[in-house]
């Protein structure tokens, strides 16, 4: 859907599947540029592949941000950083935005996969910002408001809406169902909304029966299920709402 204000915000989805790469489909991860920036909202194991299957270069990429450090979210860094070290020889600062603790889990990923590359340093500058409830966080002309959900009871789990050009896109991250999310998605261009099940019970994850009781409630102007699982795909023909798929390109 195009709005009359322009397009500010491109947005690829890399990976649109649950944990379980559901269908087929590569982990969470969404290609997000703007006039002036680009960067990953989440990047799971498949992240490195499912960009290079689509004709995207990661070197361009400024930030990457996560929503929570559960493996499917925020897997795919090391990689990445593999790819900048040997493959791009990217030399400019790349800066990775997460919740608490999100510096320390990305450098033991790394080094567990990567034991070699324990003790040598990361031959370009890696910026470390943690973002918590309420967090901003500005690069270049996009501007990432962080808002917390229930997802984890021990960690922090975070939404993030992304700001840009007079455009904007929420990003639930993984989440229940909470009437939150009308209010930290209302006015949005754009609520990318995960839903991992149709009806069943996944603990702390929305189920499509509760979007559809509360889509009249929400106040965003377009919306796109993201992080699917398995029934949700298979029973795409009673959904009323569009289901993002893994190389859709959406203009916000």
């Amino acid at each position: 859907m195009c709005f009359n204000r322009g397009v500010a915000i491109d947005l690829t989805c890399l990976g649109t599947g649950d944990a379980f790469g559901s269908v087929g489909r590569h982990n969470a991860g969404y290609l997000v540029r703007t006039a002036e920036t680009s960067l990953l909202l989440d990047a799971g194991p498949s992240v490195l592949v499912a960009l290079k299957s689509l004709q995207h270069e990661p070197e361009p990429i400024d930030a990457v941000v996560i929503s929570h450090l559960h493996g499917d979210h925020f897997g795919g860094v090391p990689f990445l950083l593999l790819d900048f070290t040997y493959e791009t020889r990217r030399t400019r600062e790349l800066t990775i935005v997460g919740p608490p603790g999100v510096e320390e889990r990305v450098r033991t990923l790394y080094h567990t996969l990567y034991s070699e590359r324990r003790g040598q340093p990361i031959p370009f500058p890696v910026k470390f910002v943690e973002v918590a409830n309420g967090s901003t966080f500005e690069i270049a002309d996009a501007r990432i408001e962080s808002f917390a959900v229930p997802h984890q009871t021990c960690e922090l789990s975070l939404g993030h809406k992304l700001s840009s050009g007079g455009r904007s896109l929420v990003y639930s991250g993984d989440t229940p169902w909470t009437d939150d999310l009308i209010r930290q998605s209302s006015g949005s261009d754009l609520f990318l909304c995960e839903c991992s099940t149709f009806d069943s019970e996944v603990p702390r994850h929305v189920r499509y029966v509760e979007l559809e009781e509360n889509r009249k409630r929400l106040e965003c102007k377009d919306i796109l299920l993201v992080h699917i699982g398995r029934d949700v795909r298979q029973r795409a023909g009673e959904i009323g709402l569009p289901l993002a798929d893994d190389g859709l390109v959406k203009k916000v």
